[in-house]
């Protein structure tokens, strides 16, 4: 390294997760020492450990913790840390932490405060952008607007809609709303305003056309403080659900070197117009109808985290760039330098419930297995042990690969989503595993509306649920129940296999129907069972590998099923789907616990508002109960024309999932 700017000997990590994983490994490489804060949700958690030291923020909630400017900056201070990596989220785009760094005589590893604000408020990015030459969607994009400025436009240009209201500041997909028609525009724009002030501190919107059949494209930037910027080439990033991406990719397997070099020239100028210093990345909307066609959508002001696939394609550790541009060092290469090797894919798993509308989930990890191989890369801060907590972000783990062309990135990391294992908390890998293989993002085919349209299945086939049934009920047989002397199925006698006279169970997947339970009849040693689940009977015989692995064979079929016991709930794998299966004992039909009229959580979370009062009449569709639980809005509506006979939550309330929120009785 070059002595006329030294390196740092001291950074701290204001972030967690992943990310701080991430940074803290770089670090480790360069010889840096690293420094992670916590919450107290997180002081057990990876990236603590990891890191060389940790210095606490305070409580969990983000506001209190991460998000606090004052606690970071006293961490520096306390740790003599000499730079803050900000990672995504968080602090890493605001403006007044970059100048609290400088104020505290610290580095932030980022863009100035300058280029933050003209290019990370969207708003004033567009500006930017239209002073740079590059193209952006029409719609109304000025600073300070208002509800009423916004509902005025709605009604002078009706032919506008579909509009995306969307928050100035911030990304994620969070603080975004669809708006078909100018009857639903009030209430999306207070919810996108509420969802924005939680997520970022700030309200601001915007609108503009939406583009219904789009492809989402990213440039990666990186620019230096001596008048050099440059791209990285594009990401595909167009497989999207709820605006927030799942799948990216680098190259994009549409964009060839034409549209690449406009795409880069575009976002270079106005990296240039902006003064931007550090990595981020242009997003641009390509209409999937004419591929020529390019509009602005907004400049991360910060790493991505989708980024591995551009350092995986290009052979740059983008931290390690970061660190290298804050530490005042030119770029050590130029444009002509930059090559795209070979192709890189990543896939988001998140803790999410598809069978409950993909809303987050939580809960502790109780066993975790990446997948290893050649080309294959995880990025994660979560380990057998962790908690998943509501306070956080749902994504747990990146798992990233490449290969010498998009066929075989695709083939293996198709191939590690069945290699992983996550058990305790429910994901969505099984989901992922399913849309790699549809068969138009196999052939490349992809726009930004695909997921929504049901291009795959939520949920793993019915015979794969049968199948874990007969695991589960074979791994008892043979002594894997690690159960404690007081689990209900530790005391069953008769569900063992022991040569006795049959006898019946029902199953039920976790948070599935009680009313529609898979019944299991088991008959036979383990050796060779016949096993009948919904009325279909299979030969199934099972050995153990070790307490929490056994093999089984089921009609012929050998996998290999992983197994841990949660809550007296069997959590099990034998692919990137977890099922989870529990006795109901004994079986008992009928209404549930909260009544048939009422509306229950259905998932944990915090109440952020209360639609409804007892005596009230409600009509089928109305809005009664407003959720928020891992950044992410529910809203509870009536399900029939009602009147409501009590309330039995107030805002603020942290709520469990299935408790009873309001008692309703159906009109007649």
């Amino acid at each position: 390294m070059s002595a006329e700017a030294p390196m740092f000997e001291r950074v701290l990590v204001a972030n967690r997760g992943e990310i701080a994983v991430r940074v803290i490994r770089t670090l480790k490489r360069l010889g840096i020492r690293s420094i992670a804060v916590y919450s107290d949700a997180d002081a057990s958690a990876v990236h603590v450990a990891e890191a060389d030291e940790a210095v606490r923020l305070g409580p969990a909630p983000a506001g209190a913790s991460y998000l606090s400017i004052e606690h970071v900056i006293d961490a520096a201070r306390a740790s003599d840390a000499q730079a803050i990596h900000p990672g995504y989220g968080f602090l890493s785009e605001n403006p007044a932490f970059a100048r609290a760094c400088a104020a505290a005589g610290i580095v932030f590893i980022g863009p100035p405060a300058e280029a933050m604000e003209a290019l990370g408020d969207k708003v004033r990015a567009k500006l930017a952008a239209q002073a740079a030459d590059v193209p952006v969607l029409p719609g109304l994009q000025r600073p300070g607007l208002t509800d009423e400025d916004i509902l005025a436009f709605a009604d002078e240009h009706p032919d506008a809609f579909p509009l995306m209201v969307k928050a100035a500041a911030g990304g994620g997909g969070r603080g975004m709303r669809i708006v078909e028609d100018r009857s639903t525009l009030p209430a999306a724009l207070e919810a996108a305003r509420r969802e924005a002030l939680s997520g970022f501190g700030d309200d601001t919107l915007l609108v503009e056309r939406y583009v219904q059949r789009a492809k989402h494209i990213e440039v990666q930037l990186l620019a230096d403080a001596h008048g050099t910027a440059l791209h990285l080439g594009e990401r595909e990033c167009s497989l999207q659900r709820r605006h927030q991406k799942v799948v990216e990719e680098s190259p994009s397997p549409t964009v060839g070197p034409e549209l690449r070099e406009r795409l880069g020239s575009a976002a270079v100028r106005l990296a240039h117009e902006a003064g931007y210093v550090g990595a981020g990345t242009a997003e641009f909307i390509v209409s999937a109808d004419d591929p020529d066609e390019f509009f602005f959508l907004e400049v991360n002001a910060r790493l991505q985290v989708e980024h591995p696939v551009t350092e995986l394609v290009t052979g740059l550790d983008l931290v390690e760039q970061q660190l290298l541009v804050a530490a005042g060092r030119p770029l050590a290469f130029g444009q002509a330098d930059v090559r795209l090797e070979g192709w890189a894919i990543e896939v988001r798993v998140c803790a999410e419930d598809p069978a409950n509308g993909f809303l987050p989930a939580i809960g502790e990890v109780a066993h975790w297995a990446v997948p290893a191989g050649e080309g294959v890369r995880v990025d994660t801060g979560f380990r057998a042990g962790s908690a998943v907590t509501p306070y956080y972000d749902s994504l747990l783990a990146k798992v990233i690969a490449s290969g010498a062309d998009r066929a075989q990135a695709l083939a293996r990391l198709t191939a590690a989503l069945e290699d992983l294992r996550i058990l305790g908390v429910t994901t969505n890998a099984g989901f992922l595993s399913r849309l790699l293989r549809v068969p138009e993002v196999v052939a490349g085919r992809l726009d930004t509306g695909l997921i929504e349209r049901g291009a795959a299945a939520a949920l793993p086939a019915a015979g794969e649920t049968a199948e874990a049934a007969c695991a589960a009920a074979m791994m008892e047989s043979i002594g894997l129940a690690e159960a404690p002397s007081d689990d209900p199925w530790d005391a069953l006698t008769a569900w063992r296999i022991d040569g006795r006279a049959p006898v019946r169970w029902e199953l039920a997947p976790a948070g599935g129907a009680v009313d529609e339970p898979l019944e299991v009849r088991v008959d036979g040693p383990p050796d060779g069972a016949l096993v009948e689940v919904g009325g279909e009977r299979r030969s199934v015989s099972a050995v153990a590998l070790d307490p929490r692995r056994a093999r089984v064979v089921t009609d012929g079929r050998a996998r290999v099923w992983d197994h841990v016991l949660v809550d007296g709930q069997r959590w099990l794998a034998a692919g990137p789907d977890a099922h989870v299966l529990r006795l109901l004992e004994p079986v008992v039909q009928g209404a549930d616990a909260a009544g048939e009229g009422s509306l229950e959580a259905p998932m944990p979370g915090t109440v952020i508002a209360v639609r409804a009062a007892g005596g009230d009449e409600v009509q089928e569709g109305d809005v009664l109960v407003v959720l928020e639980s891992m950044k992410m809005e529910i809203t509870l509506v009536a399900p029939m024309p009602a009147t409501v006979l009590d309330v039995q939550i107030t805002v603020g309330d942290s709520v469990r999932q299935g408790q009873p929120l309001v008692e309703l009785e159906a009109l007649a």
